[in-house]
């Protein structure tokens, strides 16, 4: 099966915010006013669109080919998908926001307001793409500035739409190589540095150079992989004790 993607054009959106409605209904997250003036990725908000005068982007995770979250998770919380998303089980996370430290793009966050927090991102919405359906935000999109479907053909998508109107672009086609390529393809009127992204990153995969750097530190690593596997351990054993607690005080009630 091809690799998925998504192509924003910034040229075509409206502004309207629609995917950032769609995105907080299938995550079940609050959507008001406060939410979406707030163009900051957050715990309730894993997509937003970005404002600079008449122009917009939007940012959302970018599902690298090659994550760097994915190599730094010291208990595969974090996995590359063969479809193309980058998808996060909170049942292996032990909250050592590695993957926060490590992602170039600035995206993963982390819910510091609870007291068994996860960390939250886009998943591309990948259960929808093994269904053969768009990504929630793309559906929603009612001016086609988000499409989804596969890599190949949106990066034919996107270069089609260069070069048929090079003066509309910066003439960059954002997330194409950039630290070894990602799933989600920008298009702007403007650098996107404008709007706050990234603008000199390499082009290979960061993985490699997150191995290199860890390899001068592994005695580090290790314990405070073994430390912040005792916290989790504690954690979810607190869990399962109050969960028998309960357990235990409906059953001496049903028995009254």
């Amino acid at each position: 099966m091809s690799s998925k993607a998504i192509l924003f054009d910034g040229t075509q959106c409206i502004g309207c915010r629609s995917c950032e409605d769609a995105c907080c209904k299938k995550w079940g997250l609050e959507y008001d006013e406060a939410v979406a003036s707030d163009e900051r990725l957050s715990e309730r908000k894993l997509t937003t669109v970005v404002t600079r005068g008449e122009h917009y982007a939007r940012r959302l995770c970018r599902h690298c080919a090659d994550p760097a979250c994915v190599s730094v998770c010291p208990v595969g919380a974090f996995t590359k998908t063969d479809l193309g998303p980058v998808v996060y089980d909170e049942g292996r996370c032990m909250g050592c926001r590695y993957c926060m430290l490590a992602c170039p793009f600035q995206v993963p966050a982390y819910e510091w307001s609870k007291a068994l927090p996860r960390v939250r991102k886009c998943d591309m919405c990948a259960e929808r793409l093994r269904a053969g359906l768009p990504t929630a935000c793309s559906e929603a999109c009612p001016t086609g500035a988000t499409v989804s479907g596969d890599r190949e053909k949106l990066i034919e998508e996107a270069r089609r739409r260069l070069a048929e109107n090079p003066k509309a672009y910066d003439g960059r086609i954002y997330g194409l190589s950039e630290v070894g390529g990602t799933s989600v393809l920008m298009l702007s009127a403007e650098p996107l540095a404008h709007f706050g992204f990234p603008a000199n990153l390499p082009q290979e995969p960061l993985p490699p150079l997150t191995g290199r750097v860890l390899s001068f530190v592994p005695d580090v690593v290790g314990v405070g992989a073994v430390l912040l596997g005792g916290i989790y351990w504690i954690t979810h054993r607190r869990e399962e004790v109050a969960a028998a607690e309960r357990g235990a005080g409906a059953r001496r009630e049903n028995h009254e």
